[in-house]
């Protein structure tokens, strides 16, 4: 009888040890605000009309409301099996995020990966953020939030480029990608290494809608440095067009930012172009920011953001933006922001991601939200 009891108290103590070795997380958050825009657009078209001021509750003014599931079992030897899947949503209306496809929503439509990490790095494949986009978030001062940063101003460039903001497919750079494989180095001394490659799928075509990116980041002293090279074949096509592997989709960008005793400094330079037809599609980008971070709690930054059509010098928009954010505890941010993009031309560069504006429209917006994670 003892030894009965003694293989069912040793199985409990495997089987709670294999438990401990495993890990689910439900998490996400909540963002909304009031907005105030002087103008607004029905969409980024460039023959779209500039349909007035708008005061609305809307969605995102630090970042995107999601929610998502992930999770992480150690296998041993230093090496874990981890997964996510992850999602946006309208907070204002309960909508689901964009897909890859025009007009089509997903569930999760940031990230569905599963991979392994270990003392190589990590390697994650499915659908999920591209490697540009962080290093750009943290060479930035506004931290590529919705609201007048690197982010909006690399949109702005994919919106004169054709981008209709139905769906993640752009036709310069990307936030998402689909059917990717993601390898992260591990820090050496504070540098790292990102490598993306995701296959097209596409029937007699190797190279149709194929995306591949390299991302060099350092960060070590308060110092953040970041190179970036995307690549993408037949990038934002109409539904109708098949994939024929044509190269159309680079964006290289070059970013700084320093941090000392609270005082925030950025510089950025970017360039977006179609290769297959650099006369259709050429945009220079360039920014500043700073900022100050007073308390734990408490930071003001800025940021101007400079977009240039390098085929027509008459194409061309400036953005400026401020925001302060205070943490009223560890999960509840409030923040105010105020935003003024002067757009010339056929530029059409908006301030706060979902709110379109007029080519060639000059505008002003502000919001005050609170942001609460869980």
């Amino acid at each position: 009888m003892k030894k009965q009891w003694s293989a069912v108290a040793a199985c409990a103590a495997l089987a709670g040890a294999a438990h401990a070795q495993s890990s689910l997380t439900l998490y996400g958050a909540i963002d909304t605000g009031l907005l105030y825009q002087s103008s607004l657009a029905a969409s980024f078209a460039p023959n779209a009309k500039n349909l007035g001021h708008v005061y609305a509750l809307k969605d995102a003014g630090i970042y995107a409301s999601f929610w998502g599931i992930k999770g992480s079992e150690d296998i041993g030897g230093g090496y874990k099996v981890n997964f996510r899947l992850q999602g946006v949503f309208n907070s204002g209306s309960g909508k689901l995020g964009l897909a890859d496809a025009a007009g089509a929503a997903a569930v999760f439509n940031q990230q569905t990966t599963i991979g392994v990490s270990g003392p190589f790095g990590s390697i994650d494949a499915g659908r999920q953020f591209t490697p540009m986009i962080y290093a750009m978030a943290e060479t930035d001062v506004r931290s590529a939030q919705y609201f007048g940063s690197i982010l909006s101003a690399w949109l702005g460039m994919n919106q004169v480029a054709g981008w209709s903001g139905t769906s993640t497919n752009v036709p310069v750079g990307a936030l998402y990608d689909s059917n990717a494989i993601v390898w992260q180095s591990p820090k050496l001394r504070g540098a790292s290494v990102a490598l993306e490659y995701a296959p097209g799928g596409v029937p007699g075509q190797i190279q149709g809608g194929t995306r591949e990116s390299a991302v060099l980041r350092y960060s070590n002293y308060g110092l953040n440095l970041a190179a970036v090279y995307y690549n993408a074949h037949d990038t934002n096509l109409a539904a109708n067009l098949p994939a024929t592997g044509l190269d159309n989709n680079r964006f290289y960008y070059f970013g700084a930012k320093y941090t000392f005793h609270g005082l925030l400094v950025s510089a950025s330079y970017g360039i977006g172009r179609n290769p297959s037809n650099t006369g259709h599609s050429d945009f220079q980008l360039v920014s500043g920011g700073l900022g100050y971070q007073f308390t734990p709690f408490f930071r003001i930054t800025s940021g101007f953001y400079y977009l240039r059509d390098r085929n027509d010098s008459a194409n061309h928009s400036s953005e400026y933006a401020i925001g302060a954010e205070y943490n009223v505890s560890k999960r509840t941010l409030c923040y105010a922001q105020v935003g003024y993009v002067a757009n010339r031309g056929a530029m059409n560069q908006a301030i706060t991601y979902g709110e379109p504006v007029a080519p060639g429209i000059s505008t002003t917006a502000a919001m005050l939200g609170i942001r609460h994670t869980f």
